[in-house]
């Protein structure tokens, strides 16, 4: 779909794939594009596809891309948004013990996410603003999560620059661990910041909760950028059809 291909896999398998996955397994990380990634990726390919196909997993986080792809006739992956993802591994899979580490994010959140969890053993890196463009705070980042040796890392910078450090380290080699690009998600669990409620998260109007609550930082995204979506999915209807005829 739209150029990328995702991974029909609803949320108990990829809980039971990342349960299956040890702390010395390969390093490998797991991206969860929204309709904002796809429409990124669609106006620059070359510049974004490279850290989304080279991703060991790519999950649909967006109830609306699915519902709006389905009602042209295209298909679509389940969804497992990343939020959902990130609190039931933790929840359910990650022992006490398991090393877990953190890019992103601050203290506070680090602190109330492993005291929330019970985690012992966590070790976190919060690099400065605009670190992507800054060649030795990327490096930074890149090393804190090849030297982590962490069984799960979450990685909490925003996208694209997750991505870069995930593919980055992917690429360097001999890292361990499974990376998850996730955005915001510690801060829903934090309680720093509220998410929708469970009915808007179902209806696909959680962007219309956040829009709300930070409309300064979210209004470009959800009413200038993103409606291009929709222009997207139709052109793939189109392309498909054509294809068919032909």
């Amino acid at each position: 779909m739209l150029g990328l291909e995702f991974d029909a896999l609803p949320a108990e398998q990829v809980l039971a794939m990342l349960a299956a996955r040890p702390a010395g397994a390969p390093f490998a990380y797991l991206v969860t594009p929204n309709a904002d990634h796809l429409v990124r990726l669609a106006r620059e390919p070359e510049r974004y596809g490279p850290l989304y196909r080279e991703a060991a997993w790519r999950l649909l986080d967006s109830r609306v891309v699915a519902r709006l792809a389905r009602a042209l006739g295209l298909p679509a992956p389940p969804v497992v948004p990343g939020s959902d993802l990130t609190a039931r591994l933790l929840g359910e899979v990650v022992a006490p013990d398991d090393r877990i580490a953190i890019l992103g994010g601050t203290a506070a959140t680090v602190a109330a996410v492993r005291a929330r969890f019970g985690l012992r053993d966590v070790v976190h890196h919060d690099p400065p603003m605009g670190f992507d463009t800054d060649p030795a705070a990327l490096e930074a980042a890149i090393a804190f999560v090849r030297d982590a040796r962490a069984r799960f890392t979450f990685l909490c910078v925003g996208s694209p620059r997750q991505e870069i450090v995930a593919r980055a380290v992917a690429h360097r080699g001999g890292a361990t661990g499974t990376a998850l690009c996730v955005g915001a998600s510690l801060r829903f669990l934090s309680g720093e910041e509220r998410r929708a409620p469970r009915l808007m998260q179902w209806a696909g109007v959680e962007w219309a909760w956040r829009l709300a609550q930070d409309p300064r930082r979210l209004a470009r995204r959800y009413l200038v950028e993103d409606p291009a979506l929709l222009a997207l999915l139709w052109r793939e209807r189109s392309a498909r059809r054509r294809a068919q005829r032909g």
